[in-house]
């Protein structure tokens, strides 16, 4: 049997195999991404607890339901541009909370309110009570990205940690606090809270499947060349 019936057979069956390997690698992923969402899940349906100090590892803080007191400075308010809600263009009210005996600012995302250019919002219609104890669940911070306009007029769009100590001149806490108390959507003077998050395991499965299939494709596409190079040895013969 020459070399090049040999390769015809050998290629597509060492494809096959990668193509397995990689097939199984993403069901793994599927795998963890699953039991990483079911902790997180179990997390969210824990009660509220006190939110007490902010470690400076905040690993474990997603979406951790926590509850706070302290004041709003609606002095510092900010909104973050282009955040649609049902087809319909908004904003988010970004408001820091301000905790007694900490320098730490706490930033809460109090919800969404309709802005026909979402980027701007009569904040003053949107004020809720001054001291506040809320609830709702942390989200960690980006430390860092592009910088915020300097104009302190216009909108936030990326929020970071840096944008925001820029914009409200304190530090800022690693997570921000998206707040659920008093959810329900309301158009008068309460921003409309933000749904809780919703989870899917990501497309590793259809992809696992594409690579099975690549592998079946592999295997019968090498069996017909391997049997074509032999029928051609033969006549050769």
């Amino acid at each position: 049997m020459r070399p090049k019936t040999l390769l015809a057979l050998a290629i597509p069956l060492a494809s096959a195999v990668l193509f397995v390997r990689l097939g199984l690698w993403q069901l793994d992923r599927h795998q963890e991404v699953a039991a990483l969402n079911e902790g997180l899940l179990t997390r969210m349906a824990e009660s509220p607890r006190p939110l007490g100090t902010l470690a400076s590892d905040t690993t474990g803080a997603r979406w951790m339901p926590v509850t706070v007191t302290g004041r709003f400075r609606y002095d510092l308010e900010q909104v973050q541009a282009g955040r649609p809600n049902g087809g319909s263009p908004g904003v988010h009210l970004i408001t820091p909370l301000e905790i007694d005996g900490q320098d730490t600012l706490l930033i809460v995302t109090r919800g969404w309110v309709y802005s026909a250019d979402a980027a701007t919002a009569d904040l003053d219609r949107w004020r809720e009570a001054d001291t506040v104890t809320l609830s709702g669940y942390l989200v960690p911070l980006t430390p860092d990205g592009p910088p915020p306009p300097s104009d302190q007029a216009l909108p936030i769009r990326l929020m970071h940690r840096a944008a925001l100590e820029a914009r409200v001149g304190r530090p800022v806490a690693p997570v921000q606090l998206v707040m659920t108390s008093d959810s329900a959507a309301r158009i008068d003077s309460v921003p409309r809270r933000l749904a809780a998050p919703v989870l899917d395991h990501g497309p590793h499965r259809s992809y696992a499947a594409q690579w099975f299939a690549f592998a079946i494709i592999a295997v019968v596409g090498g069996a017909v060349l391997f049997r074509r190079s032999v029928v051609a040895d033969r006549l050769a013969g």
